[in-house]
Order: structure tokens, then sequence, then C-alpha cells
């Protein structure tokens, strides 16, 4: 079998407390509505690509518990292809507990369970590996055993899939062979400044310097997404669909987000890689990067008008049809 995306990536679930304001340290507080639902950043990212449409595979791990069949349930409810779901006996299935205010930010908890377990060897088997080798985008994150990531994207590297590398949640340090490896490193305001030691990043111009750091340091590409702002590409070529051109001259794009009223923010970045990862895999070198950009952020500027991750996640019957017109993609 062949896919479009191939996620390699965490399985939590997500347990959600509602409240009016966060708590402060030491400070016991009434939420008003606790929810539970199924989450992890490589599960997100994948299950918002299979809600529009791509034929997608999980390459992830789950504990022999509860959680982890119902993550499996969840998976193929979805459309998910749950060949490399792998299990353990020896750890549970990852859990987030999150908290979420009536402003809609959130404060996330991970405890990985499972998800560390992953090894290399179970990435490179020969199905996983082909899995990977025919695939037209992979994505990573950074929420399993990083050795699985690195061996995830040295496949991805060595056979010309595109990858996308979402460096969440942020490590003390990024070495640089996950910046060297992946096409595109896309990450969030706060992981750039931990990466690239700028003291805040607080608008576009700090956003560019970032970027251009993070590209000192190996990176081809970086899409720096900073919530209500935008999202900022610095990177080497607007089209990344064919073999990489390391002289490629180096663009600059930035997309403004839409202006919405956010109920809740948890999975919005992953909704927005999700969504990127099936607009490069399914519409290849017809759509340029930028309108793949823009159409990722409108997807995840739609999530946040729900409560949940995934269950905020729009399907594609739900969303205007040009978000799937080619031709009127072409027109922006």
């Amino acid at each position: 079998m062949t896919f479009e995306v191939v996620v390699c990536g965490s399985s939590n679930m997500d347990l959600i407390a509602y409240v009016d304001r966060m708590p402060a340290v030491g400070e016991t507080i009434h939420g008003h509505t606790f929810a539970s639902g199924f989450g992890g950043k490589g599960a997100n990212q994948c299950v918002m690509a299979g809600k529009l449409g791509a034929k997608v595979a999980m390459i992830t791990k789950v504990g022999e518990d509860a959680y982890g069949t119902a993550t499996l349930e969840n998976y193929k409810k979805v459309g998910v292809n749950t060949d490399f779901v792998f299990k353990t006996s020896e750890a549970s299935t990852g859990v987030a507990p999150i908290t979420v205010d009536a402003k809609g930010n959130n404060s996330i908890i991970i405890i990985p369970g499972a998800n560390a377990l992953i090894t290399p060897e179970e990435v490179s088997a020969p199905a996983v590996k082909q899995a990977i080798e025919t695939a037209a985008v992979l994505v990573t994150q950074n929420e399993i055993n990083h050795d699985a990531t690195l061996e995830a994207m040295r496949i991805a590297r060595h056979s010309k899939t595109l990858c996308i590398y979402n460096p969440a949640p942020a490590l003390p340090s990024l070495p640089e062979e996950f910046l060297v490896l992946p096409d595109i490193v896309c990450l969030n305001e706060t992981e750039a400044a931990l990466y690239t030691q700028v003291p805040a990043i607080n608008d576009v111009e700090d956003a560019r310097q970032a970027c251009k750091k993070l590209l000192a340091r190996g990176a081809r590409s970086v899409l720096l997404t900073m919530g209500a702002t935008g999202s900022l590409y610095v990177g080497k070529g607007d089209q990344l669909h064919n073999e990489r051109n390391d002289n490629a001259e180096i663009v600059d794009i930035f997309v403004r987000a839409q202006k919405v009223d956010a109920v809740d923010s948890s999975g919005a970045g992953d909704s927005f890689v999700g969504a990127l990862a099936y607009y490069l895999a399914h519409y290849g070198a017809s759509m340029s990067l930028k309108t793949a950009i823009n159409r990722a952020s409108s997807i995840a500027s739609d999530s946040v008008r729900r409560k949940g991750t995934q269950s905020s996640y729009p399907t594609r019957d739900t969303l205007p049809s040009s978000l799937f017109d080619a031709d009127a993609e072409m027109k922006l």
C-alpha cells in the first residue's frame, strides 16, 4: 500500500479540564467541565490529514490497556491505517492532562508512556520503511523516542520523501541532525525563541531573524507559526515537491491568520501541520507553498472555534469547497 501522508509520532489520551482561569502555583480552583479525547501531536496531525481526505498511516506505539484499544478504534473510525501501530505491555498508553481557560488558552502536561518505547528497529522494519519511502509526505515531532524519529527522517531523506518536522514539545537543545534531515522545520514562536535564544518573538521581524538563525544551523526551510498573527516561511524555494535544490534562492512568505473568536486552542498547531501535510501531499507541485500555508491556516483557525483537540477538527464536507479547488487556489 502507498500513502499520501505517513506520520511517525505519539498517541495520547487527552484529559481536559475547563476552568475560568489558570491556577497559580499551589492554588486549588474549581473547574466547570471535564472531557477526555484522543490526542498526541502525531495522532492529531495524522487525523487532521485524514479528515481532509488524505490516505494516511500512523507509526506509533500504545499500551495494552483500555486507552490503547480505544486509540486503535478511533484511528480506524477516521480512516487512518493502523498496520504500523505497535503495542507494549511495558508501559501505559500516553496521556496528556490539559487545562483550558475561558479565553481558550491551554496548559498541557505530556506523560509519554508507550510513546517512549517505540524503537528505530520498528521504524525501519521492511513494511514500515516501505510506507515512508513511497509516501508523498512524512510528518514527525518530539513526543516519541528521538532515535525512532531520527530513523524515520533518515529514511525519508534517502528516499526523497518530503519531511515536515515539528520540533515540539521543545527540547532543552536541538541536535543538528534534527534540523538538517527534514525539508520543513515547522514550529511556533515559543519553540523558536528557545532554539535560537531570541529573548522573545513579538512580531514578524523577530520571527524572520529566528528563522534565519535556524537556517544558519542547517535547516533547509523554516515555517514559524505565530498564532493569531499568522505564519512566516523562510527557506529554499517556493516549491518543495521535487528533488532538493540546496542552491535555490531563499524566499520569504508571510501569511496572515484569520481573525476568529477562539473557544479552545488545544491542538490548533497540530491541525495546521496536518492540513499542510495534506495539501503538500495531495496537490503536489500544482499548488504553491503560500497557498498551502494559507489554506492550512484557515483550517487551524476553524478548529479553535470548538472545544477539544481531534474532536474540534473539521471534516472536508464541513469546509468551503474553495479550499479543495485547485484552480481557485492557484489564483490567490
